[in-house]
């Protein structure tokens, strides 16, 4: 149950006339009171003798008793609650007692303040009701509605309780604003996908992914076609920026703008500057890996781009596992950026659930732990270099390191959602579990092809070297080696070793670090798992492109040829 307080207003009537009138789309049917401050209310919806005017007249009396001077211009208050889309159709008793709770909960009317303010319920469909409030009590004192949104909420979720509906995790006041309702009638009515809002919100998270400047960002924003607004104070220092699209135009025909921090209090300008400020300062320059540097170039193309950014992604699943907070709270922040940027750079198959699962993981890159900028480095400059690669095609070896990020990435999120969970923040643990699975669907998409082909690369093996490679699978991981023989992957896997084999790893070393990383024991698939680790670690071809020699390495049983090299590995398969 989601309760909703809407900008006050200072016309009640017009609220009234919304509220009983047929909506913007005639979406509201039948409109009537379903409780108000005195059971006696009339209510136009039923009777028809009774007016809008009548309702408004009873509802600003103690406001119009008011001498002129000492009238609040903003008077009129505005909560809506809505059910969630699976709840039973609740009566209009059941929303009766609910409106009270309410106005109880948030000031408005207290239990038994017998000169609290006067409200109405009004029920114009079946998943909701509105009230309406004026903003001066019968005793001509205002209201205490000090955290009053905070309180309706923690309402909401008693009330679901009571009624067993859905349970809505609770806020804590991060959140990004949700479209307004006036906001998604219009996407509706101009055919968009989306409200201006969420679309300009994703837009501008997708251009300050990796970014390192400012003048990079707003660049990023012009080529994305965004209208800019900047807010300049006289010094010529740059205050705020405020942004809109083109086609997004108010009843005068001008572009609607909305500032950074009104779409998502982390893209507000000195937030975003402090993402610029981490890249800078928060260590020498000098001393840092290359990997680290956000002015490296740009990898080559998209599947280098994708590899490094596999090792900066299962790096921060070691810290989001082991961390401090700060520094937890930064590498799930910059997260997020990766998601954008892989959404962003993504092929057709696999992008609609990596854009969803950025959208929906936007809401896990925020909580009251203050990020300490400077150890998400490695992780914007992967996001860097994922954006200024290119996109990728989907196919050959750009296709095969795009399943191995997602593999890590999926870990990232699962890692960030168990921390959220630790915390206490509900609201963000549940949307990166969303994420997750967005990112579940995305890695089947991104992965059936290259492990396609290695699972026929495996079949095609001799049998000496078939069972070669179970060998060292039983020496490697004794415990785990009976069920990953019966999964399907297996033949996949056996690829993959012969591959490490021929490259002159040693696999059965090389297996005995990648499964020792991380615990594998509740793998939904750990032959898949271990594929990418291997390939990642030993730098094999992503596109299961064979190496050569297989015979020869076999024939000559070169195992130990040179150590393999020291690399995290992947993260454990919970698909």
């Amino acid at each position: 149950m989601i309760p909703s307080i809407h900008k006050r207003g200072s016309e009640t009537i017009g609220l009234i006339r919304y509220l009983y009138g047929p909506g913007t789309e005639e979406e509201h049917i039948d409109p009537h009171l379903v409780a108000a401050f005195d059971p006696l209310t009339p209510d136009p919806g039923r009777d028809p003798k009774t007016t809008y005017e009548q309702l408004q007249r009873l509802l600003d009396q103690p406001v119009n008793a008011l001498p002129v001077g000492k009238r609040p211009e903003k008077h009129v208050w505005h909560l809506s609650v809505r059910a969630a889309p699976e709840d039973p159709i609740l009566t209009d008793e059941d929303w009766a007692a609910i409106a009270r709770r309410m106005v109880a909960a948030t000031g408005i009317a207290p239990d038994g303040d017998e000169a609290a303010c006067r409200w109405a319920a009004v029920r114009h469909a079946d998943d909701h009701i509105h009230i309406i409030a004026t903003l001066v009590r019968d005793d001509g004192r205002r209201p205490r509605l000090h955290n009053e949104a905070r309180r309706a909420q923690a309402e909401a979720r008693r009330i679901e309780a009571d009624y067993d509906l859905r349970r809505v995790p609770p806020g804590d006041g991060t959140a990004a604003k949700r479209p307004t309702s006036a906001e998604l009638h219009k996407a509706e009515r101009e055919g968009r996908e989306q409200p201006a809002r969420e679309e300009l919100r994703e837009t501008v998270r997708r251009a300050v992914a990796g970014a390192t400047s400012e003048e990079e960002f707003f660049d990023r924003l012009a080529a994305a076609g965004l209208l800019i607004r900047k807010r300049v104070a006289p010094s010529g220092d740059l205050l705020g920026y405020k942004v809109a699209l083109p086609d997004n135009r108010n009843g005068e025909k001008e572009p609607v703008f909305y500032a950074g921090s009104t779409l998502s209090p982390d893209l507000s300008l000195p937030r975003v500057r402090k993402r610029f400020s981490g890249d800078n300062d928060a260590a020498d320059r000098s001393d840092r890996a290359p990997s680290d540097r956000a002015s490296d170039p740009a990898p080559s193309g998209p599947a280098t781009a994708r590899r490094r950014a596999a090792t900066a992604v299962w790096q921060a699943v070691l810290v989001v596992g082991d961390g401090e907070d700060a520094a937890v709270a930064a590498h799930i922040a910059a997260a997020g950026e990766v998601l954008d940027a892989l959404a962003k750079t993504s092929a057709a198959h696999t992008r609609t659930e990596l854009r969803e699962a950025a959208f929906v993981f936007e809401r896990a890159t925020r909580s009251h732990i203050k990020a300490e900028r400077g150890h998400d480095r490695a992780l914007r400059q992967a996001a860097r270099d994922l954006v200024y690669s290119g996109p990728a095609l989907g196919r050959g070896e750009d296709g095969a390191t795009t399943a191995m990020v997602i593999d890590m990435a999926f870990f990232l999120v699962t890692a960030a959602a168990h921390w959220h969970a630790k915390k206490g923040h509900a609201q963000q643990a549940a949307a990166a579990r969303e994420a997750a699975e967005h990112l579940r669907a995305a890695y089947q998409a991104a992965a059936n092809v290259p492990l396609g082909v290695l699972h026929q690369r495996g079949q095609r093996l001799s049998q000496s070297l078939r069972q070669r490679q179970t060998v060292h699978l039983r020496q490697a991981v004794p415990e785990l080696a009976d069920q990953v023989l019966t999964e399907p992957g297996w033949h996949a896997l056996a690829a993959t070793l012969a591959d490490a084999e021929s490259a002159g790893h040693d696999p059965a070393a090389l297996l005995t670090e990648a499964a020792g990383r991380r615990e594998l024991g509740t793998a939904g698939s750990i032959s898949d798992v271990l594929v990418w680790r291997l390939r990642r670690m030993a730098d094999l071809p992503a596109d299961a492109t064979p190496m050569p020699n297989h015979t020869t390495a076999a024939a000559k049983g070169a195992t130990t040829a040179r150590p393999s090299p020291s690399r995290h590995d992947g993260p454990r398969n919970a698909r």
